[in-house]
């Protein structure tokens, strides 16, 4: 069934449809982490619905900003939601496996990579390719690795890397980041409760710098009410993190 969201960010609007999958918090934290720039090129990788590419559009003055996707349905809604707010030129997207990425961009085209991957691995058992939900949740046709190598190529050099993660993947993230040269600089740990421990990390490389990582304030989903913090208050109307 299809909605439209309104994402509560200079009027931008999202078409999801609920068969398939939906955007969640880490993909507005995300968004609120990365790094980008004025007349940056960012490339979105694993951009489901658009979400990223359409919420960076009103938060960034990125020149372009293309995401890429290799289902079929949420490409189109990702297509539809540009149109929906007229954001077609500046924000585009690709519908195609993102280890075939070299036949679309070009080497260092990106100023900026940002990736919401799938985060399950391998070890579940039989999933099926067909299923929707399982390619946007398990890493059927995309793993860690593959997503630091194709941000490796797409990056220029000192372009900004980010990403949304498990915190139980840490270290698979760090050792492929560093794999390929994209050295970690910033991260965040993201708690569901301020007493609980970390669920996901937010996590920035740069390509091709010296090391020397940040480790930033937690970051806190819940207050004691059950609510959001301020802060993810903030964050959903659009500031940065």
């Amino acid at each position: 069934m299809e909605r439209i969201d309104d994402l509560g960010v200079k009027n931008l609007k999202l078409i999801q449809d609920t068969d398939l999958f939906c955007f969640g918090t880490d993909a507005v934290l995300l968004s609120a982490f990365a790094t980008v720039k004025p007349n940056a090129k960012v490339v979105d990788l694993c951009s489901g619905n658009g979400i990223i590419p359409v919420l960076l559009s009103g938060k960034t003055k990125a020149e372009k900003i293309i995401g890429v996707e290799i289902q079929k349905e949420p490409f189109l809604l990702a297509k539809r939601s540009a149109e929906l707010n007229g954001i077609c030129g500046r924000v585009d997207f690709i519908n195609c496996d993102a280890k075939g990425i070299k036949e679309h961009l070009p080497s260092g085209y990106a100023d900026t990579v940002t990736c919401n991957p799938p985060y399950m691995n391998g070890n579940w058992g039989f999933l099926s390719p067909s299923d929707k939900k399982a390619l946007a949740r398990h890493e059927i046709t995309i793993n860690i690795d593959d997503v630091a190598k194709i941000s490796a190529y797409l990056l220029k050099c000192g372009g900004y890397f980010s990403m949304v993660h498990r915190a139980e993947r840490l270290c698979d993230v760090i050792c492929a980041m560093r794999k390929y040269k994209i050295e970690p600089k910033r991260i965040r740990f993201v708690h569901s409760y301020l007493q609980s421990a970390p669920k996901l990390f937010l996590i920035e490389g740069i390509s091709g710098a010296k090391p020397a990582l940040k480790v930033l304030k937690p970051l806190v989903i819940y207050g004691e009410n059950g609510e959001y913090t301020d802060e993810v208050k903030r964050l959903y109307k659009g500031e940065n993190c």
